[in-house]
């Protein structure tokens, strides 16, 4: 009975109105990014064309889609390369860039191989390999970040 007096009429009507806002203004979405080393450890990565930095090759996860398979859906889709055994698991990360709340599963490949050259498109401006001590300077952070815990950093939670 308490409870009852004290949730005002159409509050639950005005909660839920305020989640859908909350949801369309700060959508939580889920990403992927994968590491691809070549035979001599150099790294894979991507500069898109509508943002700054390199990153790791990767993109949202689809409805209905496995984190894995996104994962080898967007490195296939970026960098015309095809993970023929499944990555593993590196850790999950947190994104609050652009005032959304991306979750980022981090994967490393292992086994790959090219499928087709790289031809030119409208998201990928350039995929390269690059030695991990010889990245370009525009290398973004979280990519930054994740290169330093892969060789012992302590993992940090947020991208």
């Amino acid at each position: 009975m308490v409870l009852k007096r004290l949730i005002r009429p159409g509050f639950a009507a005005y909660e839920s109105a305020a989640k859908v806002v909350r949801r369309v203004r700060w959508p939580l979405t889920i990403g992927v990014r994968v590491i691809v080393r070549d035979d001599q450890g150099r790294v894979l990565l991507v500069r898109h064309t509508y943002s700054l930095g390199w990153h790791f090759p990767g993109g949202g996860v689809n409805k209905r889609e496995t984190a894995i398979d996104a994962a080898a859906r967007e490195v296939r889709e970026e960098t015309q390369i095809e993970l023929i055994e499944p990555p593993t698991l590196v850790g999950v990360y947190l994104s609050l860039v652009q005032i959304k709340s991306d979750h980022i599963l981090f994967y490393q490949a292992h086994g790959w191989r090219r499928v087709d050259e790289k031809p030119p498109n409208m998201e990928i401006a350039e995929a390269r390999f690059f030695a991990t001590n010889e990245m370009p300077p525009e290398t973004t952070g979280g990519t930054m970040r994740r290169l330093a815990e892969i060789n012992g950093t302590p993992q940090s939670a947020m991208w």
